[in-house]
């Protein structure tokens, strides 16, 4: 197996969703022990274009189709973070390191009933609103820098 510092880096994309109340969308994750929320992401397909790939995802993880949505801004740079040790080789097939990602904050213009978390892949238990400031506070620990560095970047147009 190979180290972790030799892995790459899996290509995805994070949607900062924003209310109309300037709140944060996030979901709690099925898959996960402890109690964490977060925004939604997921991986990029090969030649898939990244934006594209961003609407796709939050419809898949969120149920919100592409006609509530309007992209806002997209981050200035890419974000990485690493796994913990614990985790690498054991989610992706064990063939990434970590995560680079383009985030995307985008307005979402319909009404809480558009979201239905209850997709055919469902990820999240449970969905909430939440303050832009309490989300490093909700993230699990590996990824708080990664939201700190995002929502820093967008914090001007949230």
């Amino acid at each position: 197996m190979p180290k972790s510092a030799e892995l790459p880096y899996r290509p995805c994309v994070g949607i900062m969703l924003v209310n109309m109340d300037g709140k944060v969308f996030v979901g709690q994750r099925l898959d996960n022990k402890v109690e964490a929320w977060q925004m939604p992401q997921g991986g990029i397909d090969e030649g898939e274009d990244p934006r594209l790939a961003a609407i796709r995802e939050l419809g898949e993880e969120t149920g919100i189709g592409p006609d509530h949505v309007e992209i806002i801004a997209t981050t200035r740079e890419e974000h990485f973070y690493d796994l913990p040790a614990d985790l690498v080789g054991k989610v992706w097939g064990g063939k990434f390191r970590g995560q680079r990602q383009i985030w995307y904050l985008a307005r979402f213009t319909g009404t809480d009933g558009d979201i239905n978390i209850q997709t055919s892949h469902p990820e999240f238990g449970a969905w909430k609103w939440a303050a832009p400031e309490t989300l490093p506070d909700l993230i699990v620990p590996f990824k708080k820098k990664l939201y700190r560095d995002v929502l820093q970047e967008f914090h001007d147009l949230i």
